[in-house]
């Protein structure tokens, strides 16, 4: 088999699992009503859901990344496929609440995992990894986008939730059995003996590096995860829209970051992943700010442009980290980085409500602004400060 077929081969592997886990994850909000109906949930316990998400986002990074930094990257990839697998097996078999826990802890978590890794690996089997890892993205955006738009209108009990997730696996075990036919080349472990390496985690929480990325990823997570979750509410208690129309402005926010993983990808690799963020992600804030600090939906159509430049942010940002961390500690460094960020996540959501309830919307939703204007300050100022160990 020549060296391009095998790129064409992992390329579409590669596709298809990240379609099936962009789906997979917007299922949760998909089906939330559904869960809440069909097993008579009250609020806090279907918030427990999202709350068991994320820890197991923090977990499977933090413990993951490390497996991969240590072991074989090929065979803990494969190792996280399967888990994920498992848990939707744990869907489709079962009907109870606490197992539907167990599922998403698991399920998220892995998830989570297999998308850092995806990024990880793909410099080590792509000439272009800024334009491969990002149009990945794209088809990964695919699949969140089908699912909230077809599922989300045609699901009406819980049997969807068990066929969709059938589904899911078929994908996920097509993958799989790809994969494990690939031949999947591995970093070099330079450093990993070291005393000093930066692959210890209390070598790498006393690095600047560090701290940098864990502002830049947090100020980030609260600025897109806040719109995900918020801008349906404040639309219509705010602005005082109908719901069709305020879901509108949210689809055209993810439709531009799902669009503009594919048109800006190739500007990505010419531009190189710092100059990317800066330019990309300096656009997309000035449009953002732009869209919310008016309060008024005259201004909510700058949104959709807001996300078209601000799509490359995320994966670039979990590519450029390799730039700044030796090859046998990247993933440990990478799952560090981004397990540690979500705490934004959770202590936003934590106290936005309060916030809300004390200063009304108007208020408290201007934290999303002041946020995305931070990220992209101190990424400057860290672009300016802190030079890579390698171009990226």
């Amino acid at each position: 088999m020549n060296k391009i077929k095998k790129k064409q081969i992992v390329y579409l592997d590669f596709m298809i699992l990240m379609i099936a886990l962009g789906a997979s994850d917007a299922l949760r909000g998909v089906f939330a009503p559904i869960f809440q109906t069909h097993f008579a949930l009250t609020a806090s316990r279907l918030s427990a859901i999202i709350t068991v998400s994320y820890l197991g986002n923090l977990v499977f990074l933090l413990v993951g990344t490390r497996f991969a930094d240590r072991y074989s990257m090929k065979r803990v990839f494969a190792g996280v496929t399967v888990m994920w697998l498992c848990a939707l097996g744990l869907y489709i078999t079962t009907d109870n609440f606490y197992v539907l826990l167990i599922g998403m802890f698991f399920s998220m978590g892995a998830s989570t995992l297999l998308n850092t890794m995806v990024n990880l690996l793909s410099p080590l089997l792509f000439a272009a990894p800024g334009m491969v890892i990002n149009t990945l993205f794209f088809t990964q955006g695919i699949g969140t986008s089908a699912s909230q738009g077809v599922i989300g209108n045609m699901a009406d009990g819980y049997g969807w939730w068990k066929g969709v997730n059938g589904v899911l696996f078929l994908m996920g075990t097509v993958s799989l059995i790809l994969f494990l036919m690939l031949d999947i080349p591995e970093r070099e472990k330079e450093g990993v003996k070291d005393k000093n390496d930066k692959n210890s985690l209390k070598q790498q929480l006393t690095q600047p590096v560090f701290w940098y990325f864990f502002l830049i990823f947090g100020f980030y997570f609260i600025a897109e995860h806040g719109i995900m979750n918020w801008l349906v509410i404040y639309c219509q208690q705010q602005l005082g829209m109908e719901t069709g129309r305020a879901s509108l402005y949210l689809a055209m926010f993810f439709g531009g970051m799902t669009v503009g993983r594919l048109v800006m990808s190739p500007f990505v690799q010419k531009l190189g992943a710092l100059k990317s963020i800066c330019v990309f992600g300096g656009i997309g804030t000035v449009l953002y700010i732009g869209a919310l600090v008016p309060n008024s939906e005259k201004t909510m159509i700058l949104m959709g442009i807001a996300g078209l430049f601000l799509s490359i942010v995320y994966p670039t940002l979990v590519y450029a980290i390799q730039g700044f961390y030796p090859s046998g500690s990247v993933a440990s460094a990478t799952g560090t980085i981004i397990s540690a960020a979500t705490v934004f996540d959770i202590g936003f959501n934590a106290i936005f409500g309060k916030i809300i309830d004390a200063a009304g919307f108007r208020t408290g939703f201007m934290i999303l602004p002041v946020s995305l204007a931070l990220f992209i300050v101190i990424f400057i100022v860290f672009t300016m400060g802190v030079k890579p160990l390698k171009q990226v």
